[in-house]
């Protein structure tokens, strides 16, 4: 029989219930919520909101008391993390120990949710999402409140993942007050960019350049650092939210990939009426159920419970529920026993007898610890000096990820900075050596696209040189445009 669900997702505007009975919709409804009631993914006023949940529900006729929920994953953080192949008792702990120096925030501000992933031997690879705690246990309150038990959480932006069957694909979900753009690589969300938009934001004529340009963004800075295999022309990208019900806008998105833009639809049976861009977050809620592992298929690898731990039902302690049975038992045994004394004290003088042997060969076998023992302090010693190399190791490597890390923000900066009128694809070079980088341009039609990206570099370095600015001719000596050199330090 087909598992039935009920997922319920809060958005700043709106609140929507949906149940899904395998992969068909049954029930769906939505409320719209009032201005104030939840800013930014946080519920601010956990007694209205939850008085709209319980009208939804009656208006939906959703009698459900245990649903899968969803958090907007604003101000959420994503990380892909490397570690040795470590035992599973003692992974949470490395976690959180990685977790310190990869999350720029007080790790007692966010919850940590982490998944395994298949990983080379000797390696473990972890998919790691940090989320304020604030709002998680905002909502946890809010559903308490009306009687309802979240047993599963999830993050918006990793429900949508679930839902296009395509190993690598962008996606991007565009709200009123909110932008949310992912990169999908190898079935795993390798870049999440989530955006709150501020109110007076306006219509989404308005607000397209600045999500074009956050597209363009997303896409540059993940291919500068996936250069052996980056965004192309084959890469879908999916839409949904206020961008599926504006096609005209999907050109612009595309930019410089040119790829194929269509809108993320889900592989469910509903009703002509009902409205799956509306929906699609508590679909890919729902698929964390419902969605099993076919061969062949594409779908995000990533779905673990992000329900905090504090949050989760507590195991049945048998014990609590056996004590009063144990009472009356032990009673029972005193009984017994009291008639059972006699016999036992002559059995007692005969085990008497036996312990001296016993305790000939317990202070045999304590002689052997004590040797061992003292091999154990020598080896102790030995062990002292490798250690200290390792420590000397560890500080090494430590420094030269840090070093790769402010490497990979300057790449970012410079490719970031460049200038429409600057063709990439013309020939673009950037060389990083110690404290400096090179930066070299090829066939620019205008000399002012090259002042003017000096001039834009030197907000983010403090020394910009000019080396060379050089006008370059064909075989014919016709002007072809300038190559240009930066020094940057």
């Amino acid at each position: 029989m087909a598992k039935e669900v009920t997922t319920l997702f809060i958005r700043d505007t709106a609140i929507n219930v949906l149940v899904m009975k395998g992969m068909e919709v049954r029930k769906w409804a939505s409320l719209p919520l009032e201005p104030g009631l939840a800013s930014q993914g946080l519920i601010t006023d956990e007694a209205k909101v939850a008085e709209r949940i319980k009208q939804l529900f009656e208006l939906a006729k959703v009698k459900a008391t245990r649903v899968i929920a969803g958090l907007s994953g604003l101000n959420s953080l994503y990380r892909l993390i490397s570690l040795p192949e470590l035992p599973e008792a003692i992974l949470p702990e490395a976690v959180k120990q990685e977790a310190k120096r990869v999350i720029p925030v007080p790790l007692d501000e966010v919850y940590l949710a982490y998944q395994s992933l298949p990983a080379s031997p000797g390696e473990a690879r972890i998919f790691l999402a940090a989320f304020p705690r604030q709002t998680a246990d905002a909502l946890y309150r809010t559903l308490r409140r009306v009687g309802i038990e979240p047993y599963i959480m999830d993050l918006a932006p990793l429900a949508l993942c679930r839902i296009p069957n395509e190993p690598r694909a962008v996606i991007v979900n565009a709200r009123s007050d909110h932008l949310v753009i992912t990169v999908m690589a190898d079935r795993l969300p390798e870049l999440v960019r989530t955006l709150s938009l501020p109110g007076e934001a306006g219509s989404l004529a308005e607000r397209l350049p600045t999500i074009s340009e956050e597209v363009d963004r997303a896409v540059t800075f993940y291919n500068s650092s996936h250069k052996e295999k980056p965004l192309d022309s084959t890469v879908p990208m999916f839409v949904c939210g206020d961008l599926a019900e504006a096609p005209q806008s999907w050109q612009s998105l595309a930019g410089k990939l040119r790829c194929p833009v269509s809108v993320l639809t889900a592989p469910v049976a509903a009703p002509k009426d009902f409205d799956q861009n509306e929906f699609m977050v508590n679909i890919g809620l729902a698929f964390k159920e419902l969605l099993h592992e076919k061969e062949g298929a594409n779908f995000s690898i990533v779905n673990f419970n992000i329900l905090p731990e504090v949050h989760r039902p507590k195991a049945v302690r048998w014990s609590s529920l056996l004590a009063p049975v144990g009472v009356i038992i032990c009673i029972g045994l005193v009984v017994y026993m009291g008639f059972q004394v006699r016999g036992k004290v002559e059995y007692t003088a005969t085990l008497r007898s036996q312990l001296d042997p016993l305790n000939s060969r317990i202070d045999q076998q304590l002689k052997e610890t004590a040797a061992l023992r003292k091999q154990i302090e020598q080896v102790g010693v030995q062990i002292k000096p490798v250690e200290a190399r390792m420590s000397i190791f560890d500080t090494t490597s430590a420094s030269l990820k840090s070093g790769r890390e402010q490497m990979d923000i300057q790449l970012d900066d410079i490719v970031s900075l460049v200038p429409a009128g600057i063709d990439l694809d013309l020939g673009f070079e950037i060389n990083h050596e110690g404290k400096s980088v090179t930066v070299k341009g090829y066939k620019v039609l205008d000399e002012d696209y090259i002042f003017k990206y000096a001039h834009d570099l030197r907000t983010k370095f403090p020394i910009v040189i000019i080396s060379e600015i050089k006008a370059i001719e064909d075989e014919d000596g016709k002007f072809i445009g300038f190559d240009f050199e930066f020094l940057l330090k």
